[in-house]
């Protein structure tokens, strides 16, 4: 469950828009060390759909989605 997931940075894109929460995601989960958890929270609308791609595209999981409303949390842990 992603409540019980340890959380080792926290990166806020709520605000931002396509192509800017995947460029900080990509530069933010470099600097977690493999096996870490990224969380990160943005409003656009394209951002999960981005980020998923990005995650299945580079091997990296995503742990959970979750929405509140037009915002979107999503954990991320670091590949090996």
């Amino acid at each position: 469950m992603a409540s019980e997931t340890t959380v080792t940075r926290t990166l806020d894109c709520v605000g931002l828009f396509c192509p800017e929460p995947l460029f900080q995601t990509r530069e933010a989960i470099d600097s977690v060390d493999p096996g870490e958890v990224l969380e990160v929270f943005a409003d656009d609308p394209a951002a999960e759909e981005d980020l998923t791609r990005f995650a299945k595209r580079t091997g990296h999981e995503v742990v959970s989605i979750e929405h509140d409303g037009d915002q979107l949390r999503i954990l991320l842990r670091r590949a090996r």
